[in-house]
């Protein structure tokens, strides 16, 4: 490989990270200097005394902009990536996933292939990469993972730097490719926890289907029977099936999104759930909240999983101060005693700062909440205690309690 010979020295702050495990060497000014090199060359790291750190994948345009793959000198050749991926899929293992067929089979820097994921849906393969710098191997990538798994097809999911800016059309426009093998279905049926889910391998930006949240939607399967549950950002109602399956008696789903709406109701057909019986609600949901909270409804479980980011025609959604507006507009339509589960993606938030959102939202309500359970991602996203970065999922199972432990006069300092 090109530039392999070269070493790339690194400063004293990266050499210390990446002697504790970190898999990330982040663009400074040592990085500035380095020799020319393309994207998905493989290069040496060492300090500045020349002692051999890593070897690393090269991706010089971007802020992180290399990754280690080993602390040896090594290739990457079929018989390398073969011992990764048959370690990753053993790993899976310790997941539950008896009735479920959709799952991720490699987590990236969970399993030592830092900036590529691959989930499998059914008979089928689906990866995507954090990195151009894995594209000049992504042939023999997909080799190995025919080789080891015999999927159907393996397809590639487009991850466009700009999601953020995006229209809500980009769901409907084309990002999977098939890499080989057979083409899906463009609904594609999976299994989770025992139900059924459509997704789409090559429309849209996201298939339909958040895998990550897998095990938190069994958590809520036992705690909603008999309940009235308000689902929050709810895309294409995963959690509002869970819900229906664990025996809720009224699930309210509201997403700004009509689509989304469309595609929770045919997963409702899928499970043989009435959707009638139910209530799905297109809009901003700081504004239906509003609304709902005019009629005096009222929920005994209300499950909020945002975007980190969304933009609706009269709101801008953001997890860092955005999600204690929402709490405090949630609660006053939460029963007392009810459950709110607040959950976020964001990875720049950790759970400390997560759980002070929450606060600041159960005060400006005048209602406490007390955490009974937090969560993170399911087994099959595992991530190295090295790299606190893979632990970006935060899912809080709270109680309300209709007291504020602030006087007014105090909440003017928080």
């Amino acid at each position: 490989m090109k530039h392999q010979d070269v070493i790339r020295v690194v400063g004293p702050e990266t050499a210390r990270m990446l002697e504790l495990g970190h898999p990330w060497v982040v663009a400074d000014s040592f990085t500035r200097k380095w020799p020319h090199g393309s994207c998905g060359d493989l290069v040496h790291l060492s300090d500045q005394q020349k002692r051999f750190l890593a070897t690393a994948l090269l991706d010089p345009q971007e802020r992180v902009v290399a990754r280690v793959l080993d602390r040896l000198p090594v290739q990457i050749t079929r018989s390398w990536l073969v011992q990764r991926c048959r370690t990753a899929i053993q790993l899976r293992q310790h997941a539950n996933l008896t009735t479920t067929t959709a799952y991720r089979l490699i987590n990236a820097e969970g399993d030592a292939l830092p900036g590529i994921t691959v989930d499998r849906y059914g008979d089928f393969l689906l990866l995507q990469l954090y990195t151009a710098a894995w594209r000049p191997h992504l042939k023999l990538l997909t080799d190995v993972l025919q080789e080891l798994l015999s999927p159907r097809g393996i397809y590639e999911k487009q991850r466009p730097h700009n999601t953020q800016q995006l229209a809500a059309s980009a769901d409907t426009k084309k990002y999977g490719t098939l890499l080989t093998g057979k083409a899906a279905p463009p609904r594609l049926e999976v299994r989770e926890n025992g139900l059924l889910f459509v997704v789409q391998l090559e429309q849209g930006l996201h298939t339909g289907l958040f895998l990550d949240q897998r095990s938190n939607r069994r958590d809520l399967m036992q705690r909603v029977k008999g309940k009235r549950v308000l689902n929050l950002f709810s895309y294409s109602g995963a959690f509002s099936v869970a819900a229906v399956a664990g025996g809720a008696t009224h699930v309210t789903s509201i997403d700004a999104s009509a689509r989304y709406n469309e595609m929770a109701r045919e997963n409702f057909a899928a499970n043989g759930f009435d959707h009638r019986n139910h209530s799905f609600i297109t809009g901003d949901c700081l504004t239906e909240l509003a609304a709902l909270s005019q009629r005096s409804a009222r929920f005994d479980v209300i499950l909020m999983d945002p975007p980190s980011f969304s933009t609706t025609a009269k709101n801008r959604f953001t997890t860092r101060g955005g999600t204690s507006d929402l709490i405090a507009a949630s609660l006053p339509l939460l029963t007392s005693n009810g459950l709110l589960i607040a959950s976020s993606n964001h990875q720049k938030v950790d759970n400390a700062d997560y759980l002070k959102e929450l606060r600041r939202g159960a005060l400006q309500a005048d209602s406490e909440l007390r955490v009974v359970s937090l969560f993170g991602q399911g087994e099959d996203f595992p991530y190295p205690v090295t790299f606190p970065e893979g632990r970006y999922l935060k899912y809080a199972v709270c109680v309300k309690t209709d007291y504020s432990p602030l006087t007014k006069q105090n909440k003017e300092f928080i």
